[in-house]
């Protein structure tokens, strides 16, 4: 089911896009009214999507045969809410619509904190049968230019190119044995594994791509300056990016917290749409801090979709929570096929 915020011109022509040629019926197209803006409270969440949507569904008689959602540009993008750290009530939209099929079923779930993924880690097809959720995908960028090459990449996927791993040297800490853990699932011949403390830039033949970001303080610019091949993906541990999909001052680089003249929309951090912007097919974020533990693992995500599985699939197989900080940006049915 695609989701078109009428609201928003910019989703109205996203939707239709991926509906066409996606060859998506008409009757899984739910057009919503609601505000065009990133950020929305919980009642408006409430009232203009969940139940919107929920409306959609049960309308169409499509909660069962339903099992990708995909949001559009101008859908709002994060759910603000009361309490902090990993007690707050703030989540993407993206990651609370997940939950709305067990919420038909079982009422609707606490929102304080982040929530049992039923389908992490799974190594079996996803069905509703098992696991009681849906897959929520964004189709996002910095604008209409981006999101159509996204979906037209998406289109042309081959499983052919190279995995980049940048680990943060002198760490000791989970992530760095979770992209060493991905390096050894993968083929040597396809993997690029660096553990020293430079930044892997200028690489050719991307199809995946995991790191920590700007969270690695030897990362020092916005753009990485990669090939991407049509079908890649990224992920990296860091706290905000997508904290917004808005289009940063050209002057604008990473910067750091301890400069507020150096942030953008919040926060010195990378942009995912940074990624979509220059290449990539599909990527991860957060739209506040989802800390370590409830990031993407890579060792999960790029072994699955090099095995074949869709965009959605690997993505969703490697977060841990639900009603958290996650955003998927991607077409969910774009694969790689069979290695």
């Amino acid at each position: 089911m695609i989701v078109v915020n009428q609201a928003s011109a910019l989703s109205r022509t996203v939707g239709e896009y991926y509906a066409l040629k996606r060859h998506v019926p008409l009757a899984n197209v739910c057009r919503i009214n609601t505000l065009d803006a990133e950020e929305i409270a919980r009642a408006v969440y409430n009232d203009h999507i969940a139940a919107a949507v929920v409306n959609c569904l049960k309308r169409k008689r499509l909660v069962e045969t339903v099992l990708y959602i995909v949001t559009t540009a101008g859908v709002p993008l994060r759910v603000s809410g009361a309490g902090n750290g990993m007690q707050t009530e703030t989540a993407s939209v993206d990651s609370e619509l997940a939950l709305l099929y067990s919420d038909m079923r079982s009422g609707p779930h606490p929102l304080a904190g982040p929530l049992r993924n039923p389908f992490f880690g799974s190594t079996e097809a996803f069905t509703h049968a098992r696991y009681p959720m849906y897959l929520v995908t964004r189709l996002a960028g910095y604008d209409f230019a981006d999101i159509k090459a996204l979906v037209d990449r998406a289109l042309i996927a081959k499983n052919t190119g190279k995995f980049v791993l940048d680990l943060r040297a002198s760490d000791n800490t989970e992530g760095n044995e979770w992209l060493r853990a991905a390096a050894r699932q993968l083929p040597k011949d396809r993997v690029v594994l660096d553990e020293t403390a430079r930044v892997l830039t200028n690489e050719h033949d991307v199809i995946g791509y995991a790191s920590w970001g700007s969270n690695d303080g030897e990362h020092k610019q916005r753009v990485l300056g990669f090939g991407w091949l049509p079908g890649a993906i990224m992920t990296e541990y860091v706290s905000t990016n997508a904290r917004t999909f808005r289009v940063p001052p050209k002057e604008w680089t990473l910067g750091n917290w301890g400069d507020v003249a150096s942030w953008f929309a919040g926060s010195p951090q990378t942009l995912t749409a940074d990624y979509i912007h220059e290449g990539a097919t599909g990527a991860s974020g957060h739209v506040s801090e989802p800390f370590l533990e409830y990031t993407p693992r890579p060792n999960l995500l790029l072994p699955a979709y090099y095995q074949g599985r869709t965009l959605a699939e690997s993505y969703y197989l490697s977060i841990p929570a639900l009603s958290w900080q996650n955003v998927v940006v991607g077409d969910p049915l774009c694969s790689l096929g069979k290695p």
